[in-house]
């Protein structure tokens, strides 16, 4: 009887809820620094962090950005997006930067390497930064 009634009450442990993001999938605990944008180097800085689970962040040429992530890996797609909106020389990069990060829809982690892609070709390159 007793032994039933272990069994029946691990049944009702919840599990634990694994980030099945890009995060999850060796995204974390990395800042990454876009290298390239569509085959070309990207010469501005911009970086993405994973900062908790179902969560982006990180910084494009001018401004600090975060926002949502919640689908699960390998597909990317970032919710709303907040910035600051500070000017800079490299404004024009920064719309780039954004333009092709909301169109992205897949992504790849390849160690050091994460991949943003989307069916219509478009590419973003980006390194874990040292």
């Amino acid at each position: 009887m007793i032994r039933l009634a272990a069994l029946f009450l691990v049944g009702f442990i919840p599990a634990c809820q694994a980030d099945e993001t890009v995060a999850g999938y060796g995204g974390a605990d990395k800042t990454w620094a876009l290298t390239e944008l569509d085959n070309a180097p990207f010469t501005a800085s911009a970086t993405m962090t994973f900062p908790e689970t179902g969560r982006i962040a990180g910084r494009a040429p001018c401004n600090t950005y975060s926002g949502e992530m919640s689908v699960p890996y390998p597909w990317f797609e970032v919710g709303p997006l907040v910035s600051t909106r500070m000017a800079c020389p490299e404004l024009e990069q920064e719309g780039i930067f954004f333009g092709a990060l909301g169109e992205m829809t897949l992504s790849e982690v390849l160690g050091d390497t994460l991949i943003l892609r989307n069916d219509a070709g478009r590419e973003m390159v980006f390194k874990a930064a040292e």
